[in-house]
C-alpha cells in the first residue's frame, strides 16, 4: 500500500500556508467577510487536480465508517451542478475542503485579458475601498503551484495504479478507493 501521507507533503504544506494567509485576511477584514462555514451560496461540484483527490479520499478515510458511507453515499447521487460534500448547507469535509474552497470570496488578484483583476465575493467587504498587499491572494501563482505540486504528485505512481493523470470530479476523487 502506499504511503499517502508521505506523498501529500507538499501538498499539505500548501494548505497550510493558504490557511495561513486566510486567517491574516480574516484576522484584518474578518467583520466584512460574510463567508465562512456554513455559508454554501457558491458551492459547485468542481473538478480537482489528483492530488487533491486524493488529499480528500485520505482524509475520508480517516472517518468512521458511518460518515465515509453517508458521504460516498452522497457522491454517487451527486449531480453536476451541486458539491457532493453538502449536507443542510454544510461541507462534510470542511477541515479538508479543496484550496478553491478555502480561498473563494477572499481578494484574489488574477491576470483577466492581460490585465490584473481583483475579485471577491460581492457580499464581503463592503464599503472597503483597498486592501493591503497581505490580504490579496495572487491566483495565478497560487494556481501554478498548485499545477507543479500536482505534477510532482503524479509522478511518483507508476503505471499500475489507477488514478487519473487529469482532473477528477469531486464526486469520483470521493469515490476513488486508495486503500482496497
Amino acid at each position: 500500500m502506499l504511503n499517502y501521507v508521505e506523498m501529500l507533503h507538499n501538498y499539505r504544506s500548501l494548505v497550510a500556508k493558504v490557511d495561513e494567509l486566510c486567517r491574516g485576511i480574516h484576522s484584518e477584514y474578518g467583520d466584512s467577510i460574510f463567508c465562512r462555514e456554513g455559508c454554501d451560496s457558491c458551492c459547485r461540484h468542481i473538478s480537482l487536480f489528483p492530488v487533491e483527490a486524493v488529499a480528500l479520499a485520505a482524509a475520508l478515510h480517516e472517518l468512521s465508517p458511518e460518515k465515509s458511507d453517508q458521504i460516498r453515499k452522497l457522491a454517487g447521487a451527486a449531480s453536476a451542478e451541486a458539491c457532493p460534500l453538502l449536507n443542510n448547507g454544510r461541507c462534510l469535509l470542511y477541515a479538508h475542503r479543496p484550496i478553491i474552497c478555502r480561498t473563494h470570496g477572499l481578494p484574489l488578484l488574477t491576470n483577466r485579458e492581460g490585465e490584473k483583476a481583483l475579485d471577491f465575493c460581492p457580499s464581503n467587504f463592503k464599503g472597503i475601498a483597498s486592501f493591503t498587499a497581505t490580504a490579496v491572494l495572487n491566483l495565478d501563482i497560487l494556481n501554478a503551484t498548485l499545477a507543479s505540486i500536482n505534477a510532482v504528485f503524479v509522478t511518483s505512481f507508476d503505471e499500475s495504479t489507477p488514478l487519473p493523470k487529469e482532473r477528477l470530479s469531486m464526486a469520483d476523487a470521493l469515490l476513488l478507493d486508495l486503500y482496497s
